[in-house]
């Protein structure tokens, strides 16, 4: 008997170590269960939560063989819906101009009528042009969209939902930014450079201008700012300003302005551009 004790913990070892080895072959991502993986709200996420409070935290082979199942099922959600390997998405981020400030003079009461109300404007023209709200940001939310006309479309219609918001007399002003690339969905959201580049180009969106990097800019379809009656304008950051960190020294972010937006006006919205 005691022989087969002290063999019995390398046996258990070198099997879940061979359900791991299988596990990288199988569809999907083999560190699926991680708490990266699992944040999200789909059905494989679900389940794997439940699968960590039935068997706990500790490695064994009925835990590696149930996230095996929930790996191949997840890849295979995802080969259903939107496919199974990472596609080019535009990443929305936008927030509040001088929110805090303003949340903190009026206290409680009047911050959730107005995010309330924020929420409702802006966020059925981004589900209405096909884009899917990833996470609210406390004033601000994420978004991804599989077009960047779409893209587009959808800040321009928020943004004019947004101007019939009202709570005692205040007006909110939205900034926003727009980045076109290619970053990792993990367990219902979504990270890597191309977000941080995103959340990066909003906040050179100053007193509240939609902002496009260079990536999204070249990815419209040449109509789409004429349709919208919008032009950009390249953006220069001010000589005291400091240089916006997480994002490529090249990098050239773009403000989008109507049409008919006289210089005086752009520069008074916050643009420094010529």
């Amino acid at each position: 008997m005691t022989p087969q004790r002290a063999t019995a913990p390398g046996v258990r070892a070198e099997f879940i170590d061979a359900i791991r080895r299988l596990r990288a072959v199988l569809p999907g991502d083999p560190a699926f269960g991680d708490a990266l993986s699992t944040t999200g709200t789909g059905g494989p996420q679900v389940a794997a939560r439940a699968t960590e409070r039935l068997v706990g935290p500790k490695p064994s082979a009925t835990k590696e063989l149930s996230l095996g199942a929930l790996q191949v099922w997840e890849a295979m959600r995802r080969r259903a819906g939107r496919g199974a390997e990472p596609a080019e998405v535009t990443v929305l981020f936008t927030d509040l101009v001088a929110f805090s400030s303003w949340s903190l003079r009026v206290g409680d009461e009047a911050t959730l009528e107005l995010l309330r109300k924020v929420a409702t404007a802006i966020e059925p023209p981004i589900v209405e042009h096909g884009g899917r709200v990833v996470k609210r940001l406390g004033d601000g939310v994420m978004a991804v969209f599989e077009s960047p006309d779409s893209a587009v479309s959808a800040v321009v219609a928020a943004r004019a939902a947004l101007g019939g918001v009202d709570v005692d007399g205040y007006t909110p002003r939205m900034r926003a930014g727009l980045h076109t690339g290619m970053p990792r969905e993990i367990g219902g959201d979504w990270l890597g450079v191309d977000v941080t580049i995103a959340a990066r180009v909003m906040e050179a969106g100053g007193n509240g201008n939609t902002m496009l990097s260079e990536a999204t800019l070249h990815a419209l379809a040449p109509a789409t700012l004429g349709r919208l009656g919008y032009r950009v304008r390249l953006y220069r950051r001010s000589r005291f300003a400091g240089p916006l960190s997480g994002v490529p020294e090249d990098l050239k972010i773009y403000s989008l302005q109507p049409a008919r937006l006289s210089g005086r006006e752009s520069r008074q919205n916050g643009d420094t551009g010529p």
